[in-house]
């Protein structure tokens, strides 16, 4: 965390009738914004907040609530789930305020201007999708307000004036005094209410984007603390039918963490992380996106409480890992667009390909580095990844989708940068192995760049790749001013050849929902709003010693229905379903209905896959063991 000036005590002070009596210096621009939320006072599941700016000089400010906000690339529109928002002056009167857009407020007479209040609705209530396709904010960045938790994205529920974006903020959380609450902010103070109902909490922002970069969750949580090296985790759970705790998740934790510290080295990490673990029942107010957002010390995530045991550590692994592996990028290394970011009108960097591609392959490459998976594992993953980029647009500039991110066709080709732009990574590796007899690879030239950089010194986004180059070799520059800028597809098979890889086919481990690869096992009849069997299902080894058959319609999985509605979230579950747990399908066959129940069984299937190349030389052999330290 950073070290943040220690200012004990501040608490909001709301203005009576009366005139307020004059501070030494109660000027805006020299004064924390003052802001508020009372959960004890929740009206029609919205939380009131309370904004207190400290005296204005000019005669009109403009306040707003993020349109898009950092670690998304979609936008959110948080203003549109604000109510009932007025300005007061320093006599208790309502000052005209204007609504400009959905995200903005301006407020004229702005000298006489007090405070501002308003109430919050939260995002998980109306989520159709979970902000995929950006109709919603995405889940993890979402808001949830519910009587025995709160999720609090204080994006959602704090904005900023134009003019101010850059003054300190002191905030107070009113909650329960039975609410456990865990925040990334640092907590300066508590303060009980007279009669011990509830308790008054008070933080620290330096700035804007410290309010934005450090969620809180509040209610009746499970929380696990526990040291990982000189890194002090805090995993916080919400099971809402209390089937996951943080201890039985631990572990996991602990090795996955220990693993990633083991693998980044002397990258410079933080002293505590949060993780906030939401777990969805898969109610029509649950959140239905998702996965995970990423912020300097602290991650959301939201999974499927269905989830085994199993399973959910499973999710954990490969999100959680993506999540803290950004403190190498962009946290570390980033662009102008990254560093001095517009919440309003945003640009975006060209370089998606480095922050979350480059994060992906980093967060599947250390789990065979550092042995939590065999190799055959990690292959099966970049065979899936290779399979799920090619349904996308492969001739599309990497580059120029990054930039326009939010416009079509690139905004439904931005999945693509956790699967091609993964693989981007990974070719880079390969390639930097093989310039290097072995001694450079992906990860030494982040630790190089972050060197150079840092938090808080950012590169021209217009240079990086021409400076990557120089730092690197001619060949580095040729690939990524081949494949990344330009359009050109990856013949992955000449980087695979670099490591003594080639393709066979394989039986290879597969889950429940796939028949290798992406090979998905399900159709969907939209016009009878049906989920059925494909003919793909019957060469995943598991269902076809179920017996199931092409068009068997599935009306049930483990007793809770699958609509076209909720597939997402069913289906989600499934994925992370694992061998030795119990399941039960309802099925229609011929317009019989039948159940089909047992013990899973580990699932496989034959799938063309890596398989080391039987002439490989010395060289590529010695290449393919410093890549996958074996």
């Amino acid at each position: 965390m950073k070290n943040y000036i220690a200012i004990l005590g501040l608490s909001l002070i709301i203005v009576g009738c009366g005139s307020a009596k004059p501070k030494v210096d109660d000027s805006a621009a020299n004064n924390p914004i003052e802001t508020s939320l009372d959960l004890t006072a929740v009206v029609d599941d919205k939380v009131p907040v309370v904004i207190n700016p400290g005296r204005f000089t000019t005669e009109t400010v403009t306040y707003r609530l993020p349109r898009v906000v950092q670690g998304t690339y979609s936008v959110s529109d948080f203003g549109k789930y604000i109510d009932d928002i007025k300005a007061l002056d320093y006599d208790g009167n309502e000052l005209t305020i204007n609504n400009v857009d959905t995200n903005t407020w301006t407020i004229a007479d702005a000298t006489k201007l007090d405070k501002i209040t308003y109430y919050v609705n939260d995002t998980f209530d109306i989520e159709t999708n979970g902000g995929i396709g950006g109709e919603q904010p995405f889940s993890p960045a979402g808001t949830n307000i519910e009587e025995d938790n709160y999720v609090l994205n204080l994006h959602g529920f704090i904005g900023y004036f134009d003019s101010l974006k850059n003054n300190q903020y002191a905030l107070d959380v009113t909650a329960p005094a039975t609410f456990i609450r865990t925040s990334a902010l640092e907590d300066k103070g508590m303060k009980s209410s007279p009669d011990g109902k509830s308790i008054t909490s008070s933080y620290f922002a330096q700035r804007y984007f410290d309010i934005t970069d450090n969620p809180m969750m509040y209610g009746k949580l499970d929380v696990e603390e526990f040291m990982v090296g000189d890194i002090k985790i805090v995993l916080s759970v919400y099971s809402p039918n209390k089937v996951h705790t943080a201890a039985s998740q631990k572990e996991t934790v602990f090795k996955m963490m220990q693993a990633q510290k083991e693998y980044l080295g002397d990258v410079n990490s933080t002293a505590r992380y949060d993780i906030y673990l939401y777990l969805s029942d898969g109610t029509d107010t649950a959140p239905k996106g998702m996965g995970a957002l990423e912020h300097h010390t602290s991650t959301v995530v939201v999974l499927p409480e269905s989830s085994s045991k199993e399973g959910l550590a499973s999710s954990i692994v490969d999100v959680v890992a993506h999540e803290f592996f950004h403190i190498v990028t962009p946290l570390s290394v980033h662009s102008e667009d990254v560093h001095y970011f517009d919440y309003n009108k945003p640009t975006f960097s060209k370089h998606l390909w480095m922050y979350e591609g480059v994060t992906e392959y980093f967060a599947q490459h250390f789990q065979v580095y550092e042995g939590l998976v065999e190799p055959n594992t990690f292959y099966n993953t970049v065979m899936q990844k290779i399979a799920r980029s090619k349904n996308m647009d492969d001739a599309m500039s990497f580059t120029i989708m990054s930039e326009n991110v939010l416009d079509e066709p690139y905004a439904s080709n931005y999945f693509n940068v956790y699967m091609k732009g993964a693989l981007i990574g990974m070719c880079i590796d390969i390639l930097m192995r093989n310039e290097s007899d072995g001694n450079r690879s992906m990860l030494s030239l982040m630790k190089e760049l972050s060197a150079k950089y840092g938090q808080e010194k950012p590169f021209v986004d217009d240079d990086i790749i021409a400076e990557i180059t120089a730092m690197t070799y001619p060949s580095i520059g040729e690939f990524l001013t081949t494949h990344v800028e330009g359009d050109v597809p990856i013949n992955y098979n000449e980087f695979f050849k670099m490591a003594g890889l080639t393709l066979g086919q394989t039986e290879v481990e597969t889950n429940y929902i796939f028949a290798g690869g992406q090979n998905i096992i399900f159709d969907a009849d939209q016009e009878k709003g049906l989920i059925k069997f494909s003919p793909m299902a019957l060469k995943n080894s598991f269902w076809a010693s179920q017996g199931v058959q092409a068009d068997d319609i599935i009306k049930k999985v483990n007793g809770a229905d699958l609509t076209l509605q909720n597939a997402q979230q069913v289906i989600g579950g499934m994925f992370s379903w694992q061998a030795g747990q119990e399941y039960s399908l309802d099925i229609e066959r011929n317009g019989e209905a039948k159940v089909l129940k047992g013990t899973l069984e580990k699932a496989t299937a034959t799938s063309e896959s890596l398989v080391e190349d039987e002439n490989a030389t010395d060289a590529q052999k010695a290449l393919r063991a410093a890549w996958l330290k074996g």
